[in-house]
């Protein structure tokens, strides 16, 4: 056996048994053992970003890490952006980075990087491999920082950097149980405040959720304490992932800009935070403060993201005396279908009344969060924001997603611009037979960064600004481009298009794309 081959096995028996790579010469010996342990599923992605978007996706959804294999520091490097998204998301993730033989690192060979001062941005654990014998525990000790309770701002990427003199040199097994994640609980004075907090404060108080606290569980203990108590409960605008739908209580997402959010913060009076951070602006803008949070009101933090919070919220459920919830779990409100003009809102609306109980939905920019109040009273789902604001994440997550849970039907909502940064998963979903219907909102501009920049005081923006805005001249074709990379699909203008486009998607075998080209209306 040699160094790869001891690598690859040391991974699976730690659980990690999916890896998404572009590999490259320095990971050669990684591909041949790869090749020869059957437990590791390889899934081929064409760029860097689609490879550790995807993993992120996975590890939602299964909360066991995949790894990605990459090649050399430009392989890492061009998936940092999504690397960027899986650490606010404190995905468990493992990135494997082939290197040059230590020998002839000196030579200063073309494509020579600081590996190390690249991954250091977003890995909460790097290592460099310093001999073939060590590289199965090295593996061993990837996942278990991977799945290392640590705090918000760190993630938990970790990232095994491993030269080609080591993979092709000789290794042995290493052997260990597969490995979880564990997290530490609360302390009682956390639980105590919380419960003086929202059992005193009514409706003037506030339960913000992220995390766990947004699982199926965490979301029905929230929605105790909320019936008993009169206390709102928000999500961050950002969540990595939320359970939602009939039958759970219904969470209410923090808006993006950051004038809606101090007008949803100013009544409140205690802030109790459950998994989540206070709320901040996403961006500094002039005479806007930073803290979101109104003067005066009290902030309790019952639980951090790396603690245990859905027991922290039973806890306070329990000590508040809160009724469980009944164990019926009534059908949804499906909205009619749309007619007419198709618009933002129509897309939300269609999706609200025919996607599949139990469906996944993955987000990245435009028009996609439109849907999100419209699907809590519809059915039963899963939802993956864009959780570090890096664009091209929404496509490679629904990638991953579907690996991870093959029987449930995924959907990606992107806007136009977002999809062109990674549009190169459609191949690896059509290669993988992955069950995912992409809806692209096309309307051919960058339209945040128009808003943007009218928030600036901007009355009339000038010919130049504009083209940088703007997506058309030449209009991107998005059901030729899926066609190219193996995925059906359809162009809509009206609403009765989307529905007929939804329900043939929905029928496919495989993946499906459809181009929404949505008018200005919501």
């Amino acid at each position: 056996m040699n160094g790869g081959e001891s690598l690859i096995r040391g991974l699976v028996s730690a659980g990690v048994n999916v890896c998404f790579a572009n590999p490259g010469t320095s990971e050669m010996h990684m591909v041949q053992a790869i090749d020869g342990v059957n437990d590791m599923r390889a899934i081929l992605c064409l760029f860097e970003g689609v490879c550790t978007g995807a993993a992120d996706g996975y590890a939602r959804m299964k909360e066991t890490p995949a790894c990605t294999l990459l090649h050399l520091g430009a392989g890492l490097g061009n998936g940092i952006a999504n690397l960027h998204n899986a650490r606010r998301a404190a995905t468990p993730l493992i990135n494997i980075i082939g290197d040059h033989a230590g020998y002839h690192l000196p030579y200063d060979a073309p494509l020579t990087s600081n590996i190390e001062d690249i991954a250091r941005g977003v890995s909460a654990w790097i290592r460099s491999a310093g001999t073939a014998e060590g590289l199965g525990q090295d593996a061993r000790d990837a996942a278990a920082a991977a799945l290392s309770a640590n705090p918000d701002s760190l993630g938990n990427i970790a990232t095994l950097i491993v030269p080609a003199d080591c993979a092709w040199g000789n290794g042995h097994a290493t052997h260990g149980p597969r490995l979880t994640r564990e997290f530490a609980e609360v302390t009682n004075d956390g639980v105590i405040e919380a419960v003086d907090a929202l059992g005193n404060g009514g409706a003037d108080a506030m339960l913000l959720l992220d995390g766990a606290g947004l699982s199926a569980e965490g979301v029905q203990q929230a929605g105790r304490i909320a019936r008993k108590t009169g206390c709102k409960v928000f999500s961050t605008t950002f969540p990595a992932r939320v359970e939602a739908g009939p039958g759970l209580f219904p969470v209410e997402r923090m808006p993006y800009f950051p004038e809606q959010v101090l007008a949803v913060m100013e009544p409140v009076k205690k802030l109790v935070l459950a998994g989540a951070k206070a709320p901040v602006s996403f961006f500094a803008y002039p005479e806007t403060p930073s803290s979101l949070v109104a003067e005066g009101t009290d902030v309790a933090t019952l639980a951090h993201r790396n603690e245990n919070v859905v027991a922290a919220l039973k806890r306070v459920a329990d000590a508040l005396d809160a009724p469980e919830f009944p164990e019926t779990v009534p059908h949804g409100n499906r909205p009619a279908l749309p007619a007419g003009e198709l618009t933002t809102g129509g897309v939300a609306q269609a999706l609200a009344a025919l996607i599949p109980d139990q469906s996944i939905i993955t987000v990245d920019s435009g028009g996609g969060g439109a849907a999100y109040p419209a699907l809590q009273k519809a059915v039963r789902h899963s939802w993956l924001n864009l959780t570090g604001g890096s664009i091209g994440q929404g496509g490679p997550a629904a990638v991953g997603a579907a690996v991870a849970c093959p029987d449930r039907p995924v959907f990606a909502l992107l806007g136009d611009g977002g999809a062109g940064y990674t549009i190169q998963y459609l191949w690896t979903a059509a290669r993988e037979r992955l069950n995912i219907v992409t809806v692209i909102f096309s309307n051919r501009s960058y339209n945040i960064l128009d808003v943007e920049y009218r928030r600036l005081g901007v009355n009339t923006v000038g010919e130049k600004a504009a083209s940088l805005f703007d997506l058309s001249d030449p209009d991107i074709d998005w059901v030729k481009l899926a066609g190219g990379y193996g995925v059906p699909g359809r162009k809509t203008a009206s609403a009765e298009d989307f529905v007929a486009a939804l329900e043939e998607g929905m029928g496919t075998e495989g993946p499906y794309l459809i181009e929404a080209e949505v008018t200005g209306r919501q």
